[in-house]
């Protein structure tokens, strides 16, 4: 008698205690991404007033649209190093509205293209850690360093505690329930084919199957990087790989912009602005049809 009274008496503590609910529902939300400001390029290092004045047209353009984050996927300047370039990236970029959080990411102009310990601790030293999560919402960003990816004999234990990291940073964001799970890094992991074969502007094939899987396991659905110079976008099953167009100097006929993605609970939309045609507000459509 007494097992039975024990036993109803669990069962109607466990009837009683609270359910596993669905995560509330999160009011939609944006944030900009911009790549390769790349101060430097456009007269090969000569000087940089076109970069400026792209970039701090950019920049303007963040303050007035009120993003929840800027990220800038990438080689902030062209020589990797040089005072001027970065002391001018700094200034406009320091101009940004302070309630506007901004997320650099090392591109290979800025750490080399075979980084060593020293060029990524020279670019540690001037914008932060080249690898690290954030969160906005119910969203954690994930930022890599993807040239030691790419081409990671210069730094090989670098490279290898940055691919545990990544693991360990995947799981925890996991664990806290992040609804979105976003890489930021400059190189594609591909431009359009994850089996497409390897070049320059892509991370090769042997890392990137690695890192694929990763974030299969893992839940992620969206990548964001640069370094093409142009758009570009495909995708690996639900995972969607998008490469946006410089806010400096554009290959290949593109032009400059940056790109807008708006965060719903249900997925991430994107769209890429050149910079004559940035809207005055970004106007965001509510489930029930309001703004």
């Amino acid at each position: 008698m007494k097992m039975r009274l024990l036993i109803a008496a669990a069962i109607a503590w466990i009837a009683a205690a609270p359910q596993a609910q669905t995560p509330p529902a999160t009011a939609p939300f944006f944030f900009l991404q911009m790549s390769d400001p790349q101060f430097g390029m456009f007269t090969a290092d000569k000087d940089f007033v076109q970069e400026t004045a792209n970039f701090e047209f950019a920049i303007a353009t963040a303050n007035r649209l009120k993003p929840a984050f800027l990220v800038i996927t990438g080689d902030l300047v062209n020589k990797a190093g040089d005072a001027a370039q970065i002391a001018e990236f700094r200034r406009i970029a320091a101009r940004l509205d302070r309630s506007i959080p901004l997320y650099n990411v090392a591109g290979n102009h800025d750490v080399e293209n075979t980084p060593t310990p020293e060029s990524i601790a020279a670019y540690t030293a001037r914008f932060g850690p080249d690898h690290y999560t954030f969160r906005s919402r119910d969203l954690t960003g994930i930022v890599l360093n993807s040239s030691l990816i790419h081409t990671p004999g210069g730094a090989p234990a670098l490279a290898a505690a940055q691919d545990q990291w990544a693991r360990n940073a995947l799981a925890q964001a996991q664990r806290e329930g992040a609804r979105h799970i976003v890489i930021f890094q400059h190189h594609p992991w591909f431009l359009a084919d994850p089996k497409e074969p390897d070049q320059y502007f892509n991370i090769p094939l042997v890392r990137r199957d690695a890192y694929l899987a990763l974030f299969h396991q893992f839940g992620v659905k969206y990548l964001f990087s640069g370094h093409y110079h142009r758009n570009a976008g495909g995708r690996d099953g639900d995972i969607e790989m998008i490469t946006t167009a410089p806010v400096g100097m554009p290959l290949g006929g593109a032009k400059s912009g940056l790109r807008v993605a708006i965060v719903r609970d249900a997925g991430i939309e994107h769209k890429f602005y050149e910079l004559g045609e940035l809207p005055s507000e970004i106007k965001i459509t509510l489930s029930n049809g309001r703004q």
